[in-house]
């Protein structure tokens, strides 16, 4: 096994953008670069951020040719392309490690809500926390490899079987787990973080495969590789399958007569990707050779040791703490609506499909939003759309709580759904804009030297700010919620038995918690009314609403505007940077 690792010139979180853009050091190789938009994965990162955006090249040079022509154009080059075979295998591995993100971050919390309370389902969110932390392994998987059989396919290969055979697993157990998830709540959540952390591992690989994979003139491809991949297989594992797996979808669009179950269920679903695993697998290690010096080309060499050295030089920068905590506690104040809203409003009585189907059709708004929230975050300050896009996600929670509060008591109407949607894509748009302006600033004061290092030690903790807090407010959501099941008087008694003399012994009916969404459905069985004193979701989103306003104006707003005005050199740690 080979003991050298290089610096990773592409980033491994979700910006994926180029390490040598917009320094001032840099500005003769920087003016032949052109600069635009691909659209990127939802790797989760933060599991709230879906989208991913890299600059590629000048929407300044497309100002008569429109959106879908220019992407039709791309498409057709792409059938004709050399490299037509290796694009389609990777968008092949990122689609595969799209369907393990779309079952953690999409489909299984909403399965788990219908039974469980927001903290049991916020202890279930601890298993998308791999995605936020692979850059602290990810040395390990560039410097250990075989050279005989390839530096990728060496993680590439056992990494994909390792999932199909989980995924097979799972298969014949996890519809089981899930119809009882109060018993098996903690099995749940270890099953998927092994799964997560798995596609988290192979998608470092794959990264790194892609800068040689492709030729050198066909590289702009793989974000695009990426983008189709990835969001493919999300949005089969999100949307498609709630749509598939709702009863009343499926007796009303597939069934002839009315069932129990909807038409797929989460078992077989799994052991069909567990199958797709082992055939894409197979066909990598059997029928594609990895060139092994195209692997090394351009590779700078350096030790584990020295990798891990480096990121903690960058962290003891003078002004890169003040930045860490910036992008560390930024977010609390929209995680509220970013992770509970949708499951609030399943509580109501929205159904999956529904709430699948407002996602779907928010995937094309963002693709349009997100080319031209590029090109505002072009101008000098580039920070100054996150500032405006951070009032707007404030606002936008504020928005969310009254949809929710709102919600029709006789069941979803038209326009109830149009305003949920529009909720749900105005607060998408924020997070768009907050992204593309970080991303910028990132690229900005990068290091040239170590930029792909330095690139991904910001976006990692910019994923997992909007990661870590997603646990403790789902719990603090059910902290200060209060709700009873109180029987009315007169109503008939839960159990009766006789003794011997026929004298029946009626059973009295006790008020019990109704918190969670199963205690509520069993109330209405029990003939009794939920009783809700408290709603936590109203606390909470207010407690983080008003404590990141305070925060925004006493500490992120100042800060940002002073890290702006800082020179690029104070940011550099190589010496050769700062000269």
């Amino acid at each position: 096994m080979s003991k050298k690792t290089r610096r990773r010139g592409r980033d491994t979180s979700n910006s994926n953008t180029h390490a040598a853009m917009g320094r001032d050091s840099n500005e003769e190789e920087s003016a032949h670069m052109d600069v635009g938009i691909t659209i990127g994965s939802s790797r989760e990162q933060s599991p709230e951020r879906k989208y991913a955006f890299q600059i590629e090249e000048d929407p300044r040079s497309h100002d008569t040719v429109g959106i879908l022509g220019r992407t039709a154009q791309k498409w057709r080059r792409l059938y004709n392309n050399k490299d037509f075979g290796n694009i389609v295998l990777l968008i092949s591995l990122y689609w595969l490690q799209g369907i393990p993100l779309g079952l953690a971050h999409g489909s299984i919390p909403f399965l788990l809500k219908e039974k469980l309370s927001f903290a049991q389902v916020g202890l279930f969110s601890l298993a998308g926390y791999p995605y936020s932390l692979k850059l602290f392994w990810s040395p390990f998987v560039d410097s250990l490899y075989s050279r005989s059989f390839g530096r990728r396919k060496s993680w590439i290969v056992p990494i994909q079987l390792a999932l199909a055979l989980a995924f097979w697993w799972m298969g014949t157990h996890i519809d089981s787990l899930v119809r009882n998830p109060a018993d098996s709540i903690h099995e749940i959540m270890y099953l998927f973080l092994l799964i997560v952390f798995l596609g988290a591992t192979q998608d470092i690989a794959v990264d790194g495969w892609a800068l040689t994979l492709l030729s050198k003139e066909n590289l702009s491809y793989a974000s695009t590789c990426q983008t189709v991949g990835i969001n493919c297989g999300y949005f089969l594992s999100f949307t498609v399958f709630l749509a598939l797996n709702s009863v009343e979808f499926s007796n009303k669009y597939i069934f002839s007569e009315p069932r129990v179950e909807g038409f797929l269920q989460l078992g077989p679903y799994m052991a069909f990707w567990a199958a797709m695993y082992v055939v894409v697998t197979a066909y990598l290690a059997l029928f594609k050779a990895e060139d092994a010096e195209a692997s090394s080309a351009g590779d700078a060499d350096y030790g584990i040791i020295e990798t891990y050295k480096t990121i903690w030089r960058i962290c003891r920068l003078p002004h890169m703490q003040q930045l860490i905590a910036v992008l560390l506690f930024a977010k609390i104040g929209f995680i509220a609506n970013d992770s509970t809203t949708q499951l609030k409003l399943i509580e109501r009585g929205l159904h999956r499909e529904d709430m699948a189907l407002a996602v779907l059709i928010d995937f094309p708004v963002q693709i349009f939003f997100g080319y031209y929230a590029v090109r505002w975050s072009q101008g000098v300050s580039k920070m100054r759309p996150w500032r405006i896009a951070f009032i707007l996600r404030l606002m936008c929670g504020v928005l969310a709580m009254v949809v929710v509060h709102y919600f029709p008591q006789g069941g979803l109407t038209q326009g109830y759904f149009y305003a949920v949607l529009a909720t749900n894509v105005a607060s998408s748009m924020a997070k768009t804009v907050q992204f593309v302006g970080i991303s910028a600033f990132i690229t900005q004061i990068a290091d040239p030297a170590i930029g792909g290092t330095y690139m991904t030690l910001l976006n990692t903790l910019s994923n997992f700010g909007g990661t870590w807090p997603v646990f403790f407010i789902m719990r603090a959501i059910d902290y200060f919620s209060s709700a009873s099941c109180v029987f009315p008087a007169g109503t008939a008694p839960t159990s009766d038995t006789s003794g011997g003399g026929g004298t029946a012994l009626l059973a009295v009916r006790q008020p019990y918690s109704c918190v969670a969404q199963e205690d509520r459905a069993r109330c209405v069985a029990d003939g009794g009314v939920c009783n809700v004193r408290w709603d936590g979701y109203y606390v909470v989103s207010t407690l983080c609403g008003l404590f990141a306003l305070v925060l925004f104006f006493g500490f992120i707003r100042p800060t940002v505007l002073r890290l702006e005005r800082l020179p690029t050199h104070v940011w550099r740690v190589s010496k050769a940077s700062r000269m």
